[in-house]
């Protein structure tokens, strides 16, 4: 599957939005510990990625949760059930047309790093056809944030 840079990075943006969402969303998911984590995804049918990286600090987490319960009306669905170390959501959401159906399964600490699976399906599919995705993410924490460093500040490879 050929995708133009844009598209990528649209679509990337909106799996990362997914991602973040739901894992600020549910009060059963530990909050991030604060420090600089890294994040490698790897989207079925894209080429290898390089890792992410993003300084989370106690008011990024607060944030991103703040955020999600104002979204959260354009979710008709969340399910969010945590057994141990491993944490399983569900989610039916609504962006303007689009129908996005999600599930995920996380597993680790959250404090040191953790790996997981996100599932997706759009009705009506997006641009280019795409009607499912699934993507797979590790993530771990590197330690404090880099000096001159800001929470919330996303270093992106070029």
């Amino acid at each position: 599957m050929f995708m133009t840079m844009q598209k990528l990075l649209s679509f990337l943006g909106l799996c990362l939005l997914v991602f973040l969402a739901t894992n600020a969303l549910a009060t059963d998911i530990p909050k991030l510990k604060p420090g600089l984590w890294e994040v490698k995804m790897q989207i079925e049918g894209v080429p290898n990625m390089d890792p992410v990286q993003q300084c989370i600090d106690e008011n990024t987490n607060s944030v991103m949760q703040q955020q999600v319960k104002e979204d959260e009306s354009d979710c008709k669905t969340m399910v969010v059930n945590r057994a141990g170390d491993k944490v399983t959501i569900h989610s039916e959401c609504k962006l303007e047309e689009m129908t996005i159906i999600s599930d995920n399964i996380f597993e680790g600490s959250f404090d040191s790093a953790y790996k997981g699976t996100i599932k997706t399906h759009y009705n009506p599919p997006r641009d280019g056809g795409m009607s499912e995705t699934s993507m797979t993410l590790e993530a771990r924490r590197l330690g404090p944030c880099q000096p001159g460093q800001k929470p919330g500040d996303v270093i992106i490879p070029q």
